[in-house]
């Protein structure tokens, strides 16, 4: 969860690692107008101004920064809440994604349309999913309950996961889901430790070296 302005920092850079669009020039067509670019950023800055400027003076703004966020996730048929995927989100297609806001997701989650995450239909609003970090989640998958699915893991498409995975860098797939392979997420996508890659730059810069 971000909750300073360097944490914004870190989120907003690791998010552009994962999507890729750190290749680009500021100006450059690809940066300007990927939509979901625009909708992480939007989201990242909005998570920032709601948890780390709480008073009257910034409610104004911040509810602005709703609006905008709720707006074009409408367009790109997202309904993602804040403060539910950590740095390096990854999200690959516009289409629809539904997440519960209860829901927390570790650093580097990868995405695809057609996803659900939330409690099952007969089960309470308290029986929501926890992911952890360097998970893949394929297109058109359901993911639901009081679950929880472990680091590095690979989730097929259209996959209905209903119970937990604790062995990390597996990959489940199936309907119900089960583990079909040892090989996890990584490799799957690019961009997949894009927090890893900014910390070793960041360990790397001269003004560290300083320090």
């Amino acid at each position: 969860m971000i909750q300073s302005k360097e944490d914004y920092h870190f989120y907003l850079k690791a998010d552009e690692i994962a999507l890729g669009v750190n290749n680009y020039s500021l100006f450059s067509i690809p940066y300007l107008f990927n939509k979901i670019w625009r909708f992480q950023r939007l989201l990242r800055k909005y998570e920032f101004y709601k948890n780390c400027r709480q008073s009257m003076l910034w409610k104004p703004y911040t509810e602005y920064l709703h609006f905008r966020v709720a707006m074009l996730g409408d367009k790109l048929h997202f309904e993602i809440p804040p403060n539910v995927f950590g740095p390096g989100l990854g999200i690959w297609h516009k289409g629809t994604i539904v997440v519960d806001p209860k829901l927390r997701v570790g650093e580097n989650c990868h995405i695809h349309a057609g996803l659900y995450i939330g409690s099952q239909a007969n089960g309470t609003n308290d029986e929501i999913p926890t992911i952890g970090k360097n998970v893949y989640i394929g297109p058109f998958t359901v993911i639901v309950g009081k679950i929880i699915i472990a680091d590095n893991i690979a989730i097929g498409s259209h996959s209905y996961v209903a119970r937990s995975f604790a062995e990390e860098g597996i990959t489940i797939a199936g309907v119900p889901a089960k583990k079909v392979s040892d090989k996890g997420s990584e490799g799957l996508c690019s961009h997949q430790r894009a927090t890893e890659i900014l910390k070793k730059v960041n360990e790397s810069s001269p003004s560290k070296k300083q320090d």
